[in-house]
């Protein structure tokens, strides 16, 4: 039996599945750290900020599937929270976050450091709620977990100050945790019909997101028998590209010609576990078929013909011996040859290697690949780093590959790559950090040294804020205040104990990189990447090159002539391989 509620606390996440909690301590979560030392049972990680921490948690539930936890004390503590959990909920990641809170009595007093949890996690939670009693908390803990495990998201429990070191009350109704797993698929009607709409249509495309998750076969199998191509969004990737003869590659900001290519020439577009979020990139002129497990996610992006709902593995296996395999493989393979032409061209990019100071992100991102462990672990920054890792970083079945990629936060590598390396202490876990990235959040390289991570931090160091910069040219404007005046940034994670390692030159950079993956430890590698790379989208628009024109005439105003010839000599290179 616990003895107070912090035991309770602790005893409780344990049981869920609970293996640390990310927080930085005081005040009101004081026993909560106490009894997390002395009970033993998890481990309390030390993070500089609970952003950080909160990040932390949420990849550490992605990558496992299972609950992860986070804590911050009550006022500064819960807001530098929010952030973090606000990728975690749209991540759809199984995080709880305990918000340790002032003292009850003082509740509505305007007291030092009081903060209305309820309203201020309202919007990036599930399961929201205050203990006041000892009598609640084991009831709310157990709502609060399973709303987190069980719908995938956020949960927050503010547990007052005054609550934690009170004796605990049991309730054998809540300390238990279920997690069903039900089998969710289309009726035998709605599969029928769909199978004849496919029967109905010869060029077909399927596209994947994270819902394709464990169908990897089965979605093979279905292109197999349709002749169709395989296209996925970033967070479909890792799941579907492998060993996979019919895809086509990304589309959408962060993609490629190629899958925006198919889909707009298929008479038949098939949406499976993918909530694509970038309406301008879904055709608008053929068929679409949506498959989610979310009913509510049906038809919010695109006009569709069928809207089913089912988990995508088992909706296939149903659906297949509906189906008669198609023979016409034309279109299959006219986007296939599409697709290899298009690859060509994103070599080019690797080959050429760039120049002193200004190396090619795609020769960094594509060297890595190659030496990277085939179940490395990929934290992205938002931003350039994105891209390059969408374009360059193959999946082999086996690796990982997470960021803000529905939040869409910078600064969210490094701290995703701690909780990586803490889930995964055998696997090689590689942040992608943008230069603006790493500065955000750079007092948390401490947490990386405290705890022995041996986090591989590749930094693409294009003294910019690169996709604010290229966002800010297409839309007409000159490129004020994207500049970074960085510091060294290897001299200073060897002043955290990391090792650090700058790459000026082409030639330098595979060598650097082995270095930096051989090290028993952490290890920062600094290249000083081109300023001037572009991440241009599959399809762009004419009011994007208006755009660029225009803000390149800004500049000459300016009176920036160099840097405007740089630049438009690296645009025009990117947008005739687009076009």
């Amino acid at each position: 039996m616990a003895k107070t509620v912090s035991y309770q606390i602790v005893n409780m996440l344990a049981e869920a599945g609970v293996k640390r909690i990310y927080a930085v301590t005081g005040d009101s979560l004081n026993h909560i750290n106490d009894a997390v030392h002395t009970s033993g049972k998890i481990q309390w990680v030390h993070v500089r900020h609970e952003e950080v921490g909160a990040y932390a948690a949420g990849a550490e539930a992605q990558l496992t599937g299972e609950l992860a936890c986070c804590a911050g004390s009550s006022g500064p503590g819960h807001v530098h929270l929010i952030n973090g959990l606000y990728d975690a909920h749209r991540s759809g990641a199984p995080v709880l976050a305990i918000a340790s809170t002032i003292m009850s009595q003082e509740f509505g007093t305007e007291y030092f450091q009081e903060t209305n949890t309820i309203k201020l996690f309202d919007d990036c939670s599930y399961y929201n709620q205050v203990a006041i009693t000892p009598m609640q908390l084991p009831r709310m803990l157990q709502a609060g977990i399973q709303y987190a495990m069980n719908r995938k998201g956020v949960s927050v429990i503010g547990i007052p100050g005054d609550l934690t070191s009170k004796d605990a009350e049991e309730s054998e109704t809540s300390m238990h945790f279920y997690r069903p797993e039900p089998l969710t698929r289309p009726s035998d009607k709605e599969l029928q019909e769909l199978a004849a709409l496919i029967g109905e249509n010869h060029k077909i495309t399927i596209f994947c997101g994270i819902g394709v998750a464990g169908a990897h076969d089965e979605v093979v199998e279905l292109a197999a028998k349709l002749k169709a191509t395989v296209g996925f969004s970033y967070r479909g990737k890792m799941f579907i590209q492998h060993d996979n003869p019919y895809e086509v590659g990304m589309t959408g900001l962060l993609g490629l010609p190629s899958a925006y290519h198919s889909m707009h020439e298929s008479d038949l577009v098939i949406l499976l576990g993918t909530d694509f979020p970038y309406v301008n990139f879904m055709p608008t002129k053929n068929k679409i078929v949506q498959i989610d497990t979310k009913p509510e996610r049906l038809g919010r992006r695109a006009k569709l013909t069928m809207g089913l709902c089912g988990d995508i593995k088992h909706t296939l296996k149903t659906l297949m011996p509906l189906l008669s395999p198609k023979t016409d493989d034309s279109f299959l393979q006219s986007q296939l040859e599409f697709y290899g032409k298009v690859k060509e061209k994103m070599q080019t990019y690797v080959d050429d290697r760039g120049e002193k100071n200004a190396i090619h992100p795609e020769f960094v991102a594509a060297t890595i690949d190659k030496l990277a462990d085939q179940d490395a672990i990929f934290t992205m920054d938002t931003g350039m780093c994105c891209v390059w890792g969408a374009r360059y970083i193959n999946s082999t079945g086996k690796r990982s590959m997470i960021g803000s990629f529905n939040h869409g936060s910078m600064a969210n590598a490094m701290p995703q790559a701690i909780g990586a390396a803490l889930a995964f202490p055998n696997r090689q876990v590689i942040a992608f950090c943008g230069d603006g990235g790493l500065s955000m959040l750079l007092g948390d390289l401490a947490t990386i040294v405290q705890y022995k991570l041996p986090v591989k931090l590749i930094v693409f160091n294009n003294k910019s804020l690169g996709m604010v910069k290229l966002e800010m040219e297409v839309a007409g404007l000159p490129d004020w205040q994207t500049d970074m005046a960085n510091p060294d940034f290897a001299a200073v994670a060897a002043a955290f104990g990391i090792k650090g390692i700058t790459v000026n030159e082409p030639d330098n950079l595979q060598q650097a990189i082995q270095q930096a993956f051989a090290f028993d430890g952490p290890a920062l590698v600094n290249v000083m990447t081109d300023p001037n790379a572009l991440a241009m989208p599959p399809k762009i628009e004419f009011a994007q090159v208006k755009g660029m024109a225009l803000s390149m005439s800004k500049m000459i105003l300016d009176g920036n002539v160099d840097e405007v010839l740089d630049t438009v000599k690296a645009n025009y290179k990117h947008i005739k391989d687009v076009i």
